[in-house]
């Protein structure tokens, strides 16, 4: 059991029937009156993001989030299938359970598939990942004084900002978090 005075940022709880992850929290003790936990908590089970305030000395069930290894092994429509490499159990699962987490994933990449009580709620991709463009504009020689970026397609259709002297055929390094640019490798 975890009181609302221990809350932390990340932190996975069971109230209230739903499984919640903390965003934000902050302990509020007023000049009248009693201290507070003002909170921000996302619902991960229907991504829904809610605010309420708790007693300091109110406890709640840590939930248990599994998180598992699983290599990406490709699409199948609306189904996306995915393998735990030292059981070889497959999964499947549906487009709107992935979202766009798959967005600069190839396949047979290492993924994390992430699980309550056996229910899968989310699909996490790597920090980084390193992709190759496929398409993107010349860059001209002068347009460097600001700074400037171009759009630039990487091999898995996703669409990137990067400098002007990136080319077709460069590899980069994008985080997935942000979806921006890091380097060349």
């Amino acid at each position: 059991m975890i009181s609302a005075g221990d809350f932390r940022n990340g932190l996975t709880v069971e109230m209230e029937g739903a499984v919640y992850q903390i965003l934000e929290f902050q302990h509020v003790k007023p000049g009248k009156g009693a201290a507070f936990v003002r909170t921000k908590l996302k619902n991960i089970i229907n991504g829904g993001v809610v605010e309420k305030t708790f007693r300091p000395t109110e406890k709640f069930p840590q939930a248990r989030i599994d998180r598992n290894d699983m290599q990406y092994l490709y699409s199948d429509g609306d189904l996306y299938n995915f393998m735990n490499v030292e059981t070889y159990d497959q999964v499947a699962l549906d487009k709107a359970t992935i979202g766009d987490a798959l967005k600069f994933v190839k396949e047979n990449d290492m993924v994390k598939i992430c699980s309550f009580n056996g229910n899968v709620f989310a699909v996490e991709p790597p920090m980084f990942v390193e992709l190759e463009v496929t398409e993107t504009e010349p860059g001209f020689k002068g347009d460097t004084a600001t700074g400037a970026n171009k759009p630039a397609i990487v091999e898995t259709g996703a669409s990137v900002n990067v400098p002007l002297f990136v080319e077709i055929g460069d590899k980069i390094k994008i985080d997935t978090r942000t979806g921006d640019y890091l380097s060349r490798v």
